[in-house]
């Protein structure tokens, strides 16, 4: 089976490099979305899913700081890349606080940089695939998302994906604070008034699931989200 290609939102507002450069990432076997503003890469990265993205900074409607901010609100993990003929420490600095994999100023050698994003890819896919792997004991309880099974007692539950991947969440957060709106983001798309309100039903749905166990809890910390709670 072929692999799938790695998909990249590339925003530059300079047409004749953003060209370029997407036709060189697509030689090299990527699958490039190219905008030239802020605001149509933001458009873009809602409709759908990207593996990498490649930020120029300096561009029309919306800059390219205050975008990775907005796609950062939505996906923390996503690796991201500021292409820049700002050289200045503040602005460099500036990128890497707003959770920059990488600041590469103009004008960039493109071998580099496609070295640069495979390194970064392979990193993630190798982090991914341990995650995708990774099972839990919650108590008396025996989790393995892979499968979408959660067994105690010798019955196991299948979970529906949104269970499933709610309950990863919670786990991959044990004691911890899952915020709200970045489980709504990453498992609804957004945070809207209705979305909480489906996951509230399925978080009911988990505290069903989890029931026989009397050391398990899913506490809501209002208004800021969720704690899994498994007390030793």
């Amino acid at each position: 089976m072929e692999d799938k290609k790695a998909t990249i939102l590339l925003c530059e507002d300079d047409q004749n490099l953003g060209l370029v450069l997407k036709n060189y990432l697509e030689l090299n076997d990527y699958d490039v979305v190219l905008e030239r503003d802020g605001r149509l890469g933001l458009a873009a990265f809602q409709r759908q899913k990207f593996d990498l993205c490649l930020l120029d900074v300096m561009m029309p409607h919306m800059d390219g700081f205050t975008l990775a901010e907005a796609i950062r609100d939505v996906d923390p993990e996503i690796p991201l890349f500021f292409l820049s003929a700002k050289t200045m420490k503040e602005d460099i600095i500036q990128g890497y606080k707003l959770g920059a994999d990488d600041y590469i100023t103009k004008p960039f050698d493109s071998e580099v940089l496609l070295l640069k994003i495979k390194a970064i890819l392979k990193r993630n896919e190798d982090l991914n695939k341990e995650q995708e792997n990774k099972e839990y004991n919650l108590g008396s309880y025996h989790f393995n998302p892979k499968l979408r099974e959660l067994s105690h007692g010798g019955k196991t539950q299948t979970l529906s994906p949104k269970e499933n991947e709610l309950l990863k969440m919670l786990a991959e957060h044990l004691n911890d604070l899952l915020p709200r709106d970045q489980a709504l983001k990453k498992i609804w798309g957004s945070d809207t008034y209705f979305n909480g309100r489906s996951m509230d039903v399925y978080i009911a749905k988990l505290r069903k699931y989890l029931k026989d166990d009397d050391k398990i809890e899913i506490v809501n910390i209002h208004g800021n989200g969720f704690r899994l709670v498994v007390q030793e």
